[in-house]
């Protein structure tokens, strides 16, 4: 009998509703709080140069966001958003990767940039939207991208970098494709990863992007942070299921749930999602669950919303910390070299940040090239009207003026 429903058929005769819990999915931990391997975890196949990149990744991010928040309260920068509590989903996700798989992310995962090879100097380049901006001053703090590195840019509207990220990992696996057969002719070499919030699951385009990976079979790995926030409305009320993960499980997704402040737990589970992946051109869907621990962003006030008592319950675990303790064990780590390291760190991020900020803004007419090769007449009219306005109150726009050529 055929099955045009494309439907499970097993039957049953007693009536019975099943509801989103049903499915009861489990987290993945491999370490605990003390950075010991839980009984019957297995541990990662991790390099010692892998994980203390990986440490130091995160111990940059830690220090250059407290850094830039101080930055922004001064006045400095407009705007920035903090990886507090999420630094091991980010970096481990990252590092589990190959460095020429395509990383779609939302704007809180500039650790997986800084695995990457991000500078310091690129990174307070972009922040400070001055001439030295590789986006040449269009985008606000923290949006970044990189070409050199896969990273696409960030874009502020959530969620659509989803189909985006579906569609450019179908792109990866056609060139594998035999279009006779329409099989897979040799395994994918480079995939994607999609970086969301559990908000941004919320979008219409979260549901259209993960329906057409599995439709298609895109090699895409969907990593939702469910952090326990949408800037201030908790989980609780966003969705009644069982977070996330259920979803991909509903789409026909491959799907595991993570601690994500367990890096081992994080770098595991994309190393083998990216595995099956390449195997067999899916996508697979990784929830991982790490809490926010500081603001939405400068713009938002936490106080408003949740406890203190809340937000001491749920620091606790540091993601670094934990880490850190299992590098100690493996001896593979010397704490007081990397507390002097560390020192460094911070006072690079302040240089930088003082440099970033005196670099002259870009030329205006930076803001309608790359669009079109010559100007068409709409951009160049509202150009000279813009030039014009900026005449008029010069001291509100310190930017280098620039006549079209």
């Amino acid at each position: 009998m055929s099955n045009p429903n494309n439907v499970s058929m097993n039957v049953k005769h007693d009536l019975e509703f099943i509801d989103g819990h049903a499915l009861n999915i489990p987290t993945l931990k491999v370490l605990n709080a003390n950075g010991e391997i839980y009984p019957g975890a297995v541990e990662p196949n991790m390099s010692q140069d892998t994980a203390l990149h990986l440490y130091r990744t995160m111990r940059f991010i830690r220090a250059l966001d407290e850094r830039m928040q101080a930055a922004q309260r001064q006045g400095r920068v407009s705007f920035y958003m903090q990886c507090l509590g999420e630094e091991a989903a980010i970096t481990a996700s990252a590092a589990a990767l190959d460095k020429n798989d395509m990383i779609m992310a939302q704007y809180r995962e500039q650790a997986a940039l800084r695995y990457r090879g991000f500078t310091l100097d690129q990174f307070m380049n972009q922040m400070f939207s001055n001439e030295l901006d590789p986006a040449k001053g269009r985008q606000m703090p923290i949006h970044y991208g990189s070409k050199e590195l896969n990273y696409m840019t960030i874009s502020s509207p959530l969620a659509t970098q989803i189909p985006q990220a579906t569609g450019y990992a179908y792109g990866q696996k056609i060139k594998h494709v035999d279009k006779d057969t329409n099989t897979l002719s040799s395994q994918i070499d480079n995939i994607t990863l999609c970086y969301f919030g559990e908000g941004a699951a919320s979008e219409g385009d979260f549901h259209a992007g993960l329906n057409m990976a599995a439709v298609l079979k895109a090699p895409v790995i969907f990593f939702a942070r469910n952090n326990g926030y949408a800037i201030s409305t908790p989980a609780e009320e966003q969705f009644a299921g069982d977070g996330i993960a259920s979803r991909g499980v509903g789409y026909g997704i491959k799907t595991i749930r993570v601690d994500g402040t367990d890096a081992l737990a994080v770098y595991a589970a994309t190393q083998k999602a990216r595995e099956m992946c390449t195997m067999t051109g899916e996508p697979i869907l990784i929830e991982s669950i790490a809490y926010r621990v500081g603001a939405h962003s400068t713009s938002d006030d936490p106080s408003g919303y949740r406890s203190k008592q809340e937000e001491a319950d749920n620091s606790e675990t540091c993601p670094i910390k934990r880490f850190e303790s299992w590098l100690l064990k493996k001896e593979w780590l010397d704490l007081e070299a990397e507390n002097k390291l560390d020192e460094q760190v911070r006072e690079q991020v302040l240089e930088a940040l003082k440099v970033a900020e005196k670099v002259a803004k870009p030329e205006l007419m930076d803001l309608i090239t790359d669009v079109y090769d010559t100007p068409i007449p709409a951009l160049t009219k509202q150009f000279d009207e813009l030039e014009s306005h900026i005449k008029q109150h010069p001291h509100a726009y310190p930017t280098t003026s620039g006549r079209l050529k």
